[in-house]
């Protein structure tokens, strides 16, 4: 039998003990409170958060995955980050993945059972044959969901880094990881319904471990998506606009110098700040393992050097 007792995301809230009386107004006010309270806990945790951005970092610069490992809420919020990542920052569908305890049907249906057994988590992960140079990161509010101990288990057998994310302090899941973050938020003004609180605290953790990673391999120039794929209008306007943000010229000349480079827009920036041919230009992004401010400023040297 499953022990929720000490489970701080099942216990009851105080201050809404008496939900189904309040007004519309009066619930989504302390709905906003106990929101507000999230931001705050999560920074208490950037220390942590920061150790598995490292071990993220570290994964991808030796040809390694991230693998978000979830059920329920958490494991829908870990596929969600992993689908966000081509389009953002032009990785590959392998390199963030999403593994959810039901499958895919679980993404969009609720599939309660699926999240009590470590041994679908375990063939979760050998069907798409984690190695020791990925990364799994698990995800449970409860910190004790079986699906995710098995995820955790069996990185841990074969040597893979792993980190756990609950809401819940000194978790099983947390036990069981190479850096467990852990963020106690109180009870959901709903008992146990942790899309809530630990939902949000869980996005915004994973907002920040997959943007600076990516940042930290390159991924971003300034403050730009310069891997940006321009798979559709939108995104090609955009790459145009981060070139012209990035090198101060025309947007006709933007336009034509993505088009000649295949819509590369690292290779465009470093093109027109270094004026210098593509051929070139992409030496220097590989000599600079695809940092393009590195690229510059090492080009800039030798050229100094000269």
């Amino acid at each position: 039998m499953v022990n929720l007792s000490n489970i701080v995301t099942e216990k009851q809230n105080e201050r809404t003990l008496n939900l189904d009386s309040m007004s519309y107004l009066e619930a989504l006010k302390i709905m906003n409170e106990e929101d507000q309270k999230v931001p705050l806990i999560v920074k208490e945790v950037i220390p942590d958060i920061e150790k598995a951005v490292k071990l993220v970092v570290e994964a991808f610069n030796n040809d390694g995955r991230l693998i978000y490992a979830g059920a329920g809420t958490s494991g829908r919020l870990g596929v969600l980050d992993a689908a966000e990542c081509p389009p953002t920052f032009g990785t590959s569908k392998h390199m963030v993945r999403g593994v959810i305890a039901g499958g895919k049907e679980a993404v969009t249906n609720a599939i309660e059972g699926a999240e009590d057994s470590e041994l679908m988590g375990i063939k979760d992960l050998k069907d798409i044959s984690l190695k020791s140079k990925d990364i799994v990161i698990g995800l449970a509010a409860s910190g004790r969901t079986p699906y995710v101990k098995g995820c955790l288990k069996y990185a841990n057998e074969i040597g893979a880094a792993t980190v756990a994310i609950s809401c819940n302090k000194n978790s099983e899941i947390g036990l069981l990881s190479d850096v467990p973050i852990e963020v106690s938020l109180g009870p959901e003004i709903l008992t146990g319904s942790t899309r809530l609180k630990a939902g949000t605290a869980q996005k915004l953790i994973l907002n920040m471990i997959s943007t600076v990673s990516m940042i930290g391999i390159g991924k971003v120039y300034g403050n730009l998506m310069v891997d940006v794929q321009p798979t559709n209008e939108k995104l090609r306007e955009r790459a145009i606009q981060i070139v012209q943000s990035s090198t101060g010229i025309t947007r006709s000349m933007a336009q034509s110098i993505l088009q000649s480079s295949n819509y590369d827009v690292k290779i465009a920036i470093i093109c027109i700040l270094l004026d210098i041919d593509q051929s070139t230009a992409i030496n220097e992004l590989n000599a600079s393992k695809n940092h393009v401010r590195k690229a510059i400023e090492n080009y800039k040297n030798k050229e100094e050097v000269k």
